[in-house]
């Protein structure tokens, strides 16, 4: 169990280490699909193993998985629930742009430059949310159509040049945007919150896979893994809508903070 496996793919982890990854995996799939956060469970996870002996196999990695959950999870809200496409398509785009920019940057970037800032956003997004109970809970639209269509491009690309880096919470800052910002509810904007993270997804790997940092066995993996819990969350999520939602959003920023505020404190 602990001898590290010679399968082509997958960076001579051990098969513990794969069963560990597995199982993070399939929570992360099933926290993304409801609201996001899912890398604050399967990123980690993947450091603390370090298939390949590099940062960036990880990242590049978990961008597999992370994927094809996201795009598991966007099936299932499409069959379930009312999606935007015509306002969330321009933001994908933008944020797949900015995703591409993002991953070029993130062997260059200090980490603890990016997660001081991440931090104070974080703490911002959650006490606002806390502060406004009926946030979210049913559509307030703050803009007329072309700007609302507008302001998600810009915001898209934006989060999507955070996601290229590797910054953790991108789901909770595209979630919080589209309900804090431009008025959806809180079960919508978990919807076209997962069409944009698979672009995002998609233009960090634009960047990782000619670069060769794809460990493609083990990511070919955790992305089944990661697709069944991307099916039950969101199907939880559809089952349960905007206040269950708005419950596991606030409990992903709290674990956010707490994460990256360990990490400050421990450097």
């Amino acid at each position: 169990m602990t001898t590290a496996l010679d399968w082509p793919g997958f960076g001579q982890i051990s098969l513990a280490a794969l069963l560990f990854l597995c199982l993070a995996a399939a929570l992360a799939g099933a926290v993304d699909a409801v609201v996001g956060g899912g890398g604050l469970v399967q990123l980690p996870a993947m450091l603390l193993i370090m298939p390949g002996g590099q940062p960036l196999y990880s990242l590049a990695t978990n961008k597999i998985a992370a994927v094809v959950g996201t795009a598991a999870a966007v099936r299932t809200y499409a069959r379930e629930t009312t999606i935007d496409w015509w306002a969330a398509v321009p933001m994908a785009l933008a944020a797949f742009g900015g995703a591409v920019g993002g991953a070029a940057f993130a062997g260059a970037l200090a980490p603890g430059v990016l997660n001081g800032v991440v931090l104070v956003a974080l703490v911002g997004v959650g006490l606002y949310t806390w502060r406004k109970p009926e946030l979210g809970v049913a559509e307030a639209p703050r803009f007329a159509r072309a700007a609302q269509v507008g302001a998600m491009a810009v915001g898209g690309a934006l989060i999507g040049f955070y996601d290229g880096l590797a910054g953790p919470g991108t789901g909770a800052f595209l979630v919080f945007l589209l309900v804090g910002v431009v008025g959806f509810a809180f079960l919508r904007a978990s919807a076209t919150a997962k069409i944009v993270n698979v672009a995002t997804n998609l233009g960090a790997l634009l960047y990782f896979i000619p670069a060769g940092k794809v460990l493609w066995g083990l990511g070919l993996v955790l992305a089944v893994c990661n697709l069944t819990g991307a099916v039950l969350g969101a199907k939880l999520a559809v089952r349960r809508g905007s206040s269950f939602v708005r419950r596991v959003f606030l409990t992903v920023v709290v674990a956010l903070v707490v994460s990256l505020g360990w990490k400050a404190v421990v450097g």
